[in-house]
């Protein structure tokens, strides 16, 4: 009876023993990140070595005081680099184009391609569409078949946000990409680069150059 009470008794100790160690980890894993359940935390987001995961994608986050009012810099660790990599690859798979120069900032992507396509509106848009399904939905994407245009783009190339007169450069920039087709609306209530159409009451933001400089030409008529 003495030796069952005493094995009882150091199972017992060893079970409490392990959810103790158990919540140390949990600690430190929500000091680290907000993210829970995650399945595989290794690798990268875009991983060219691997011919496709095993497992499906699942995590849970739980907002946290600390992560209130940060909704804005969720996407400030986006390495635009390798987005405009694999945007430019993807581009490689639509029909008659070629030579693509992607620019990607901190809240558009720029496309230069040459194409030798007789529906220009059609590969633009299969050329934008491409860009959309990799970037964060709110990015704004301006393409154009003008590879004239390519040298401006590629000028911003070892340049940032906070560069000195940079964001006037790219919105003169795209204004010229705009005379080029963009295809189709992306949804109700949006232009084909993605951004609000204007209307009575909407929320059109300062970047709609596409929908400024609609408006604009209406004004000068």
């Amino acid at each position: 009876m003495k030796k069952s009470m005493i094995i009882i008794c150091i199972c017992a100790l060893s079970a409490l023993s392990a959810c103790q160690n158990n919540m140390g980890r949990d600690d430190v894993q929500n000091e680290r990140s907000n993210a829970l359940s995650v399945n595989d935390q290794s690798g990268d987001i875009y991983n060219k070595d691997k011919n496709g995961s095993e497992d499906f994608g699942y995590v849970r986050h739980q907002k946290s005081d600390t992560m209130r009012g940060q909704s804005k810099t969720h996407f400030a660790s986006i390495d635009r680099e390798k987005v405009a990599d694999i945007i430019g690859e993807y581009c490689t798979d639509v029909p008659n184009v070629d030579d693509i120069s992607t620019l990607v900032t901190d809240e558009e992507v720029l496309i230069v391609y040459k194409t030798d396509s007789t529906d220009r509106d059609l590969t633009a848009d299969q050329v934008k569409r491409m860009a959309m399904s990799v970037i964060p939905r709110w990015y704004h994407v301006y393409v154009s078949d003008n590879h004239a245009l390519r040298p401006n783009v590629e000028n911003y190339a070892n340049l940032g946000p906070n560069s000195e007169n940079v964001e006037n450069g790219i919105d003169q920039l795209i204004k010229e990409m705009l005379k080029s087709p963009q295809g189709q609306k992306m949804s109700t209530g949006e232009n084909a680069n993605g951004e609000a159409q204007a209307s009575s009451g909407d929320d059109k933001d300062h970047d709609d150059i596409s929908e400024q400089t609609k408006n604009q030409s209406k004004h000068t008529k």
